[in-house]
């Protein structure tokens, strides 16, 4: 999942409880594209500047500077999102949407590739937080939750922690080429058809208020494209879409009043086992 959304070029939401890897994951997708790498922390106080940066009058050259924030990097790590405020986390946006952020009037443009890897802890609980609004919520590509390792993984973590960094296995000019291939896999009408099919579907069901978005058919085109090539072809099939709906749909759902958000993977299961493919 993760790296079908660095392929389609899209941004990651990591929900989990803390110390299960969220960082590292991160930190060795950029070391595995020999990219630059940027942590933010989520706090109550960070401002949308303290992000995306802010100009400096140079009294020597009598001018305003742009110094860029740590958005400028190649793979953005915003831990905690939730626990920044609206204010910053709307900050994020065009960024996300764009690939580039406005100061002072002027568009400074954002580092290829560029992706955005978000993280928020389980809300039950935990004081200081912020949810984030559907529309901040639909800008990310996928959803994934790690999940606590195997007793073996856990095992064999004990032995031998992760290295802080990872050998490259492809450059930025590689990276940005992959990105631009994965864009132009084949995807038919029949298949065009069966994932509008299943977005419908998500907003018919009964435990849906409102179900996934047109953008949401967008980026599960562009990760099924991803999933594709990962699987050494050249065009999409229905196994591509099946593999990425969950990741890709679950979270631009809204559920009716009363019930659990973990019906949002339900809804997709059931959407999944009503559509058939073309």
């Amino acid at each position: 999942v993760v790296l079908c959304t660095l392929l389609a070029g899209g941004h990651l939401l990591l929900e989990d409880r803390p110390g299960v890897g969220k960082t590292q994951l991160a930190r060795s997708l950029a070391s595995s594209i020999d990219g630059r790498f940027a942590r933010v922390q989520g706090t109550v106080d960070l401002l949308p500047s303290d992000v995306l940066g802010t100009t400096i009058w140079r009294a020597s050259t009598e001018t305003f500077e742009f110094h860029p924030g740590p958005i400028f990097a190649n793979v953005v790590l915003v831990d905690e999102l939730n626990r920044a405020t609206p204010k910053t986390q709307s900050g994020l946006l065009e960024a996300m949407a764009e690939r580039q952020v406005t100061i002072e009037g002027k568009a400074h443009a954002l580092p290829r590739p560029f992706t955005v890897i978000a993280t928020q802890n389980p809300t039950a609980g935990f004081d200081g937080t912020y949810a984030l609004p559907h529309a901040e919520l639909d800008r990310f590509m996928t959803r994934l939750s790690l999940g606590y390792p195997s007793a073996g993984a856990e095992a064999d973590l004990l032995d031998s922690p992760p290295a802080p960094s990872l050998p490259p296995v492809a450059d930025l000019a590689e990276a940005s080429e992959a990105i631009a291939a994965v864009a132009e896999i084949e995807a038919r009408r029949p298949l065009l058809e069966y994932i509008v099919a299943l977005v419908d579907a998500t907003r018919r069901h009964p435990l849906a208020e409102a179900g996934a978005s047109p953008r949401g058919g967008l980026m599960l085109l562009a990760a099924a494209r991803a999933h594709a090539a990962l699987d050494d072809r050249d065009f999409v099939v229905p196994d591509d879409v099946q593999a990425l709906a969950g990741p890709v749909l679950a979270h631009r759902i809204q559920t009716v009043g009363g019930v659990a958000a973990e019906a949002q993977q339900t809804i997709v299961d059931d959407a999944l086992g009503e559509v058939r493919a073309r």
